[in-house]
């Protein structure tokens, strides 16, 4: 990363990858090698086959699985990273409603990137703006940027208060 950054002063955004080894070695590498920001994360491979015909469905035989089921392993990279470096942090996986955004944003990033939604409805996008901007007034944010991070200093809770404490 840092070859990299002595060839430009544009901005360099490092993505991670879920499938190497501990996020926190990778972050760290990421975040002090002179990125101006961090990525989290990508699809999780997963053999592609054709069941009928009993062979791989694409060349290298493995594809990528996102959507919805990749996001509770995001969210808690995205966790990690924020603890651990000062940069921003955009999260990537799996969003498809207001909902997923905030998670995101209280884990600790800054934005988020949206694919799978767009893939599935084209103008989602536009309702996740419009139900951020009111999911925040409802809960009196000012800003939808006050959400990032605010749970990351949040002190521990015993697990039966937490339990207790209401969703939404």
């Amino acid at each position: 990363m840092s070859l990299i950054r002595k060839t430009t002063d544009k901005p360099i955004w490092c993505k991670l990858s879920p499938n190497a080894g501990d996020v926190v070695c990778r972050r760290q590498g990421g975040g002090g090698g002179g990125a101006d920001a961090l990525v989290v994360s990508n699809t999780h491979p997963r053999p592609q086959d054709r069941h009928q015909h009993l062979q791989p469905a694409i060349g290298n035989k493995l594809g990528g699985l996102s959507g919805p089921g990749i996001k509770p392993i995001i969210v808690r990279m995205v966790y990690q990273c924020a603890k651990a470096v000062k940069i921003p942090i955009i999260g990537c996986g799996g969003i498809v409603k207001v909902e997923d955004v905030v998670e995101y944003m209280l884990a600790g990033a800054s934005a988020v990137m949206i694919g799978y939604l767009i893939f599935r409805n084209p103008s989602g996008m536009i309702a996740i703006i419009d139900g951020l901007e009111q999911w925040c007034a409802k809960r009196g944010f000012a800003r939808v940027a006050d959400l990032t991070g605010a749970m990351i200093d949040e002190a521990p809770r015993e697990t039966y208060a937490a339990a207790a404490a209401p969703i939404g």
